[in-house]
């Protein structure tokens, strides 16, 4: 054999050895890195190009190795976002030049993270795909603040929900919510609170249902407000809390021992005597089970 077929024999054992293109869809939780999955960190500490979401927190970002490459591609309401499009392709042509990639999401990448279409843009273009969960902030938010999203005592489940459906998304049935005795977890509802308080109202729940607001949730900026439906639009606009925010609303809400003092029962305007007396019905009728 001659030098060069070695050397041609070399070149094709290496071609066909190697790692057919791929991306890590990462979730990055909510924002404390102390909260990353240990598959996540590894991700992060191997990444070549990261591709990373505005809510991402800069703790996060500083778990990268310094020769790691981040591309902002963020997406915020009312500011100029990037595309969809512009991100699956700017995704594609790193994983084709041979980068480690990985697409870095706030909370978890399946939970209002357009993760699911960026995968289907990513398998279409022939990239094999790697999904790594993380922490949703409708979990950790309001665990943060003493709510638990589920418990028998009040409520036979959860409903995580948008309050931002976007062009061509579908918009939540806030009637049929309304009836259902779920926990409602609102992301991205922060500017239309006024709008989803009015309807859940309009649906039949009570004016005096326990709620609370959490923006910035496991960061150093993290602001709570607990109040009750009717109150909801009011307590933004008299706290001023930012976004990003969700809002949680149901009867768990009163078992933080915050909710009672901060969402000023005895007070006025906090909805009226017998919506205060009806929050801790479900407690009770449990407990004399």
């Amino acid at each position: 054999m001659t030098s060069l077929d070695a050397s041609a024999n070399a070149s094709s054992s290496a071609t066909s050895s190697a790692s057919p293109p791929s991306v890590s869809l990462v979730g990055a939780g909510p924002g404390d890195p102390e909260l990353l999955t240990v598959k996540a960190m590894k991700r992060l500490q191997q990444a070549e190009v990261v591709l990373t979401d505005d809510l991402v927190d800069a703790r996060v970002l500083a778990c990268l190795p310094p020769t790691a490459r981040v591309l902002r591609v963020g997406k915020r309401g009312g500011c100029v976002s990037t595309e969809q499009r512009f991100i699956h392709e700017l995704m594609i042509r790193e994983a084709r030049a041979g980068a480690r990639v990985v697409r870095l999401k706030g909370g978890d990448p399946f939970v209002f993270g357009r993760g699911g279409e960026e995968v289907d843009a990513l398998r279409e273009a022939g990239i094999e795909v790697e999904v790594i969960n993380g922490l949703s902030a409708g979990l950790a938010a309001p665990a943060s603040v003493g709510v638990p999203v589920t418990d028998r005592r009040c409520t036979p489940g959860v409903a995580f929900v948008t309050g931002h459906n976007g062009e061509h998304g579908i918009a939540p049935d806030w009637a049929a919510l309304a009836k259902s005795r779920l926990t409602l977890v609102v992301y991205m509802g922060l500017a239309r609170a006024a709008a989803i308080a009015q309807a859940l109202q309009d649906g039949g729940l009570s004016p005096g249902t326990p709620a609370v607001i959490v923006s910035a949730a496991h960061t150093p900026r993290q602001r709570e407000c607990f109040t009750t439906l009717a109150e909801l639009p009011a307590a933004i606009e008299r706290e001023g809390l930012p976004s990003p925010a969700l809002l949680v609303i149901g009867e768990v809400v009163a078992l933080s021992p915050r909710w009672r003092e901060d969402a000023g029962l005895t007070g006025a305007g906090a909805g009226s005597d017998a919506d205060a007396g009806r929050v801790g019905e479900p407690l009770a009728t449990f407990r004399a089970a």
